[in-house]
């Protein structure tokens, strides 16, 4: 398309979606809730049809030469397609936001004020391989009364094209109007440009994807934008860390998926679990193949690379760690401070005293103690799906879910009051 054809394009689905997004800021619950039941219901009887598309797009992956982390975000199966359905499924199942009282009071003049939860309006998501970020964008959209432009990325192209039509079959069942969850129709890069522009007809954006997406929203939008860069995930393991535990978390965090933004790319070893425990964290990631990226005294361990300085603050998707000694629990959290990107941090202590130290110093949007920080995910959080997690300071952070595509208003009433 030439950029003339993808402006027009672009404005009219602006326009279908702002219409949606009026009629579906008092959709009754009941409704969206069968809308996306049958969505669900369209993913599992068209399974095989979503994983023929699937297959056309790791053929096109493998073409452009993706990395196996960037291919692994790519490919469905038949697991994956249960967790999609499932959820689908979940969201439908949550409690409505819209409309919710989230505080109200009585004022002297005799005025009753409530604050409620209201649309946001229209999201645009745009992201990258993940096809199933079609069906978690589209159905948190819904949920939250808010109409949704999705701009998949050129690799899911087809898959993402299979599930928006199982959306829309949920939408006909249920009498809302199509245009509530719209697909971008092209791979032209031109797309993007236009929603970052369409102030008029988009009221936030939502990137998924790697830094040069992100980064490129984040710098170009003038729509609102709720995003985080990259996922620079911390693990601290503290002098009075249980081992056991430490072992489990560490190995998970790193290596259950490496490329999700919640995947651990810098391990911190307090000098004190080193002096009781040795190098058995770093023995376990590498016996796991993990690339360890070690400095100091951690270099010396056999099997570990030592670390540049542009290792610490690196996101690598892949499985490569970076490692180092700190002292305490102000050790890491200098180093978290330096070379964080605000998204999750994790820390491994039986101290109460320092566990808080630790929630109550850094400012991610994510902290964990005991646990991986691969549970950084909407689904984990009990919202059914995420549409992203945000970094920000705006007042979505974190997992981005229903509730979080919500803004609110004020409802006053007065019985002929009038202000003196």
């Amino acid at each position: 398309m030439d950029g003339q054809d993808v402006t027009g394009l672009m404005q009219q689905i602006g326009a279908r979606a702002r219409a949606a997004a009026a009629e579906l800021a008092f959709a009754e619950p009941e409704t969206k809730r069968q809308a996306l039941l049958a969505a669900a219901d369209a993913v599992l009887a068209r399974q095989a049809e979503i994983l023929s598309a699937n297959a056309e797009d790791l053929a096109y992956g493998t073409s452009k030469g993706l990395s196996p982390a960037m291919m692994d975000r790519l490919k469905l199966d038949a697991g994956r397609i249960a967790g999609v359905v499932e959820g689908l499924r979940a969201v439908a199942a949550q409690k409505d936001p819209v409309g919710e009282v989230i505080a109200e009071w009585d004022r002297p003049s005799g005025l009753h004020i409530r604050r409620v939860r209201t649309p946001l309006g229209v999201v645009g998501v745009i992201y990258e391989s993940r096809p199933n970020v079609t069906a978690d964008a589209g159905a948190l959209c819904l949920k939250s009364g808010n109409a949704v432009i999705l701009r998949g990325g050129s690799e899911s192209f087809h898959t993402s094209a299979a599930i928006h039509a199982c959306l829309q079959d949920g939408l006909r069942a249920a009498g809302l109007p199509e245009d509530a969850i719209q697909l971008v129709p092209t791979r032209d890069r031109a797309a993007v440009a236009e929603m970052l522009r369409m102030v008029e007809f988009i009221d936030v954006i939502v990137p998924r994807g790697g830094k040069g997406l992100v980064g490129l929203v984040q710098a170009e939008a003038r729509v609102p934008v709720f995003a985080h860069l990259e996922g620079i995930c911390h693990v601290y393991a503290d002098a009075d860390a249980d081992l056991e535990k430490a072992r489990r978390v560490v190995l998970n965090a790193k290596t259950r998926r490496t490329g999700i933004c919640g995947a651990a790319e810098c391990l911190l070893i307090d000098r004190g679990f080193y002096a009781k425990h040795g190098s058995v964290l770093i023995e376990d990631l590498l016996k796991a193949g993990v690339e360890v990226r070690a400095e100091g005294e951690l270099a010396a361990v056999p099997g570990t690379v030592p670390a540049k300085p542009e290792d610490f603050g690196c996101e690598f998707l892949d499985m490569i760690i970076a490692a180092k000694l700190v002292d305490g629990v102000d050790g890491a959290i200098a180093h978290i401070r330096r070379y964080g990107s605000s998204h999750t941090e994790s820390i491994l202590t039986e101290n109460d005293a320092t566990a808080a130290r630790f929630f109550q110093r850094l400012d991610s949007a994510i902290l964990m103690r005991n646990a991986s920080t691969q549970f950084a995910d909407g689904g984990e959080f009990g919202m059914g799906a995420e549409i992203g997690i945000a970094t920000g300071k705006m007042h979505a952070r974190g997992p981005v879910g229903a509730e979080q595509l919500t803004s609110f208003k004020y409802l006053v009433e007065g019985d002929g009051t009038i202000r003196p």
